[in-house]
């Protein structure tokens, strides 16, 4: 005997299935991005003022352009989970992305990352947990939008 669990269950299940992945994304391609930058920036060395157009040749340097792809899924992704969830709920779910960093900025690029930074790590962590325990997405009255807005305007003249 098998059972059958309700198709309104098994849709909610992948919804959130599919934003625990877009957090994700936006967690680790803002953190790695982040880290393949500084990683070809390394490489690249120092941009001064009087050779400005030295920074070009960051395009051509593998890892500046890796990095660039990791920055262009996160900003994929953030624009998806702005399209589901308010701002205030989706900003701070980025913070996490420094969690991340922080990893791959000691073991990778290997920095030195003092007890402070991990304590403000930690504290980012516990705010992000914070965040995430409210709802994603504010609910509105019909009234409280601009359309609705306009509508009542209308009817009124």
């Amino acid at each position: 005997v098998s059972t059958l669990r309700p198709r309104g269950l098994q849709a909610d299940i992948r919804v959130k299935f599919k934003k625990i992945f877009i957090y994700l994304a936006i967690a680790c391609c803002n953190g790695t991005g982040d880290v393949l930058l500084k990683r070809g920036m390394d490489n690249l060395g120092e941009i001064h003022l009087n050779h400005w157009t030295h920074i070009f040749n960051a395009f051509i340097d593998p890892w500046i352009v890796l990095g660039i792809l990791f920055l262009a899924g996160f900003f994929y992704a953030y624009l998806t989970a702005l399209s589901w969830a308010d701002l205030t709920y989706v900003l701070p779910a980025t913070a996490f992305g420094y969690v991340v960093t922080a990893f791959l900025s000691r073991f990778f690029l290997h920095e030195a990352v003092s007890p402070w930074r991990w304590a403000g790590v930690l504290l980012i962590t516990c705010g992000v947990g914070l965040v995430a325990r409210g709802p994603s997405l504010t609910e509105r009255r019909e009234k409280d939008t601009p359309i609705a807005a306009a509508k009542e305007h209308h009817e009124l003249a």
